[in-house]
């Protein structure tokens, strides 16, 4: 059994999909438009004008895969209820993706060592995911 996150970016998905290539080295392994999908417009539920738009993709980060989409195209993504934890190997690494996801965000708590690793903070990124970067307990600072 395995679960993903299935990411709904509302038009914004090609987007956040370039930006996470960028700020976390995102390798892209599936992207299918709505104009290529197999079934008959009717069928597909396709927003109109959305031919262009990502009807689901697929992309690595580091060993996980995260699925995306633009979904009903409505325009203004709304993540709420939960956040993506991003562990690194050490303090120089946090330090680049979280001021990488922090670009054009907000941060919610900037990365300090705390009690738990040598490095935590979080960041909602310019698209409204919250992100988590802790550096793994066993690294050292």
């Amino acid at each position: 059994m395995q679960v993903q996150a299935y990411l709904f970016f509302e038009g914004r998905c090609e987007e956040a999909i370039e930006f996470y290539r960028q700020a976390l080295g995102a390798e892209v392994t599936m992207l299918m438009r709505y104009k290529d999908n197999p079934e008959p417009p009717e069928k597909s539920k396709a927003p109109p004008g959305s031919e262009n738009k990502v009807m689901h993709s697929s992309f690595r980060i580091g060993e996980t895969t995260v699925m995306a989409s633009d979904g009903l195209c409505l325009g203004k993504p709304n993540f709420q209820g939960f956040g993506l934890s991003l562990t690194v190997l050490d303090v120089t690494e946090a330090d680049r993706k979280f001021a990488a996801l922090a670009d054009g965000g907000q941060v919610r708590m900037p990365l300090a060592k705390t009690f738990f690793s040598p490095r935590f903070g979080m960041v909602v990124d310019r698209f409204g995911v919250l992100w988590m970067i802790i550096v793994a307990p066993s690294a050292s600072a």
